[in-house]
């Protein structure tokens, strides 16, 4: 009768789940009918001080997303950028008209000389007691205004013009040519590759607990199979997200700063190891039931197959952890289900 696998809480649940789906749920097939001794292959088992990954979906993204906006409203002239383009630190994304801005500078700066040309001929006069000290103060005074002002209107003017503060990518872009808008109406936003990417994901009490800075990642993607990505968990938020009660983990993956930002995957967060686990490869389980499976090791003089049940900690890769293993050093993976207890078995090389 084909034994049935249960789905048990926590991280054997999940364990089981993986393995029913990668076929590891076998059933030993009938023996042959022969007296000879059945052909197997062993894999050495490894104690190791390993911690349950903690597994997760999230979102690759720019580590730092700029919203890039005017200084001063107006209407726009140009936007030089579309989403998904790709730009260089100084380039130029999108500028308003500048006429306005420009007479307003002119003003400034006619303004500021009429205010020195006044200045100049007080201090004359002062000098000759035709003009009082109050008025000579006074005419400082507007000189320092019309300088104030041409400051501000020549800071208007640069931030008219929107350059990329960095190289990135351009992720959004929020108006179009002839639109009339308001000053910090963002423009355009920038996906800035100076400080890398990251991978975001939300994870729950039980298991941003077990994670730190600095824990090794990895991050694989359902558009790329096949392929994995190498980070490092760089930002744990402090409190949970009030929305969805989970908190933001960040996982800085220099590997893929040439991916699109957007994609989906599922990020793999490896802990520091608090307890030592017997490691076997997922290929020599057998009868998963629930946390309990079996796994046949052979017998000291190598000539007979030992059956043992062992409880399954978590999946790691391709191998599982396990206990209830102390004293085997190989079990058995290729023949291992059509063996029973007792079998003779021939180790082959």
């Amino acid at each position: 009768m084909t034994p049935t696998l249960r789905i048990v809480p926590g991280a054997a649940g999940l364990v089981l789940l993986a393995l029913a789906a990668a076929g590891c749920e076998r059933t030993r097939a009938e023996a042959p009918a022969t007296s000879a001794p059945t052909a197997v292959r062993t894999v050495a088992v490894h104690a190791e001080r390993i911690a349950p990954p903690v597994t997760a979906t999230g979102v690759l993204a720019p580590k730092e997303e700029v919203a890039l906006s005017f200084k001063v409203g107006g209407v726009v002239a140009r936007v030089a950028v579309d989403e998904g383009q790709t730009v260089r630190a100084g380039d130029t994304l999108a500028a308003l008209d500048l006429r306005e801005i420009d007479a307003a500078v002119t003003r400034a700066r006619a303004a500021v000389d009429k205010a020195e040309r006044d200045i100049a001929r007080t201090r004359r006069l002062y000098t000759d007691s035709v003009a009082t000290l109050e008025q000579l103060q006074n005419t400082q005074t507007g000189l320092d205004l019309a300088r104030a002002e041409l400051e501000t209107a020549t800071f208007n003017r640069r931030y008219a013009v929107i350059v990329a503060p960095s190289g990135g990518v351009i992720l959004k872009r929020g108006a179009e040519a002839g639109e009339l808008v308001q000053a910090g109406v963002p423009i355009v936003t920038l996906g800035s590759r100076s400080r890398g990417v990251v991978m975001r994901a939300g994870l729950a009490d039980r298991d941003v607990v077990r994670i730190a800075r600095g824990d090794p990642a990895v991050v694989r993607f359902d558009a790329l199979p096949g392929r994995a990505f190498e980070g490092t968990v760089t930002e744990i938020a402090a409190a949970a997200d009030p929305a969805t009660g989970t908190y933001r983990t960040e996982v800085n993956v220099p590997s893929a700063a040439g991916l699109a930002s957007g994609l989906v995957g599922q990020v793999e967060i490896r802990p520091a190891a608090r307890q030592s686990f017997t490691l076997v490869p997922v290929d020599a389980l057998l009868e998963a039931d629930g946390a309990q499976a079996t796994v046949f090791t052979v017998s000291d003089d190598g000539r007979r197959a030992v059956r043992r049940s062992v409880h399954i900690a978590f999946l790691a890769g391709d191998r599982v952890a396990v206990s209830d293993l102390d004293g085997v050093r190989a079990v058995v993976t290729d023949g291992a289900a059509y063996l029973n207890d007792g079998d003779a078995v021939r180790v082959q090389p």
